[in-house]
């Protein structure tokens, strides 16, 4: 049998190493769970229960209500949105994708319900928003200007490029908006403030918003995250033998 100090190492190796795996394994099937966590672990308040503050709740909160523009983007066909962000990229010989555009135009809008409004500057959000992305997929030559020009500036420095795709995500008037968000009291009463790293925004009711987050593949998200799990146990293990060790002078 080895000794306990060998073994403790062994465990700490082995903890480590899958609780990496679990984590590429997260990422590479677009899943985010620290994301996820953050906007359903949060104390879910109404525009009013925030309106009715008297102090700052001392962490985030996941304010629900509609939206009230009173200048939002309008689209060719009409949609008015408060928030537009588009990214596109092409993909080069290396295998690597290269972004060529990365669009963001938003409006400051209203947070409301029957109590009241907050105010929201999209612009102070999180990325991505937390939307159903519109993607499109296909040929570089399928691009026009002026990522055509882009396209024809990297094929002349690294290569032609073999693959094209665009990611848009938004989020309309119409749509259901929570937002994860600190409040802060001021002379004038309540008001939202983005916690750090910006504002979680979410166009969609809350179990709709934890799909997209967990990603699209969900047998290979609980696989990874037991994966995750394993890992933590292995390196609870390694601590509890390495203790041990240290006492029977192992």
């Amino acid at each position: 049998m080895p000794p306990l100090s060998t073994l403790a190492a062994g465990l700490f190796v082995l903890g480590v190493l899958l609780l990496v795996v679990g984590f590429a394994w997260m990422r590479l099937i677009g899943a985010d769970l620290g994301r996820a966590r953050r906007l359903a672990g949060a104390r879910g308040v109404a525009v009013a229960d925030v309106l009715d503050l008297r102090r700052s709740p001392g962490r985030p909160v996941r304010v629900s209500g509609r939206i009230r523009c009173a200048e939002p983007l309008v689209m060719p066909d009409d949609e008015r949105l408060v928030a537009y962000h588009r990214d596109v990229a092409v993909r080069m010989p290396s295998g690597r994708w290269r972004t060529i555009e990365r669009l963001r135009e938003g409006r400051s809008f209203e947070l409301w319900d029957h109590a009241g409004s907050l105010v929201v500057d999209p612009a102070e959000a999180a990325e991505p928003l937390i939307t159903i992305p519109l993607v499109w997929e296909g040929r570089p030559d399928e691009l026009e200007e002026p990522h055509a020009s882009a396209v024809a500036r990297l094929a002349a420095r690294d290569g032609a490029p073999t693959a094209a795709r665009a990611i848009t995500r938004v989020i309309s008037v119409v749509d259901p908006l929570l937002v994860l968000a600190d409040v802060e009291i001021g002379p004038d009463g309540p008001r939202l403030v983005p916690p750090p790293g910006g504002y979680l925004v979410a166009g969609l009711e809350l179990d709709a918003a934890m799909r997209i987050l967990g990603g699209s593949r969900r047998r290979q998200l609980m696989a990874a995250i037991g994966t995750g799990v394993a890992g933590t146990a292995l390196l609870g293990a390694a601590l509890v033998v390495a203790l041990v060790g240290r006492l029977v002078g192992g």
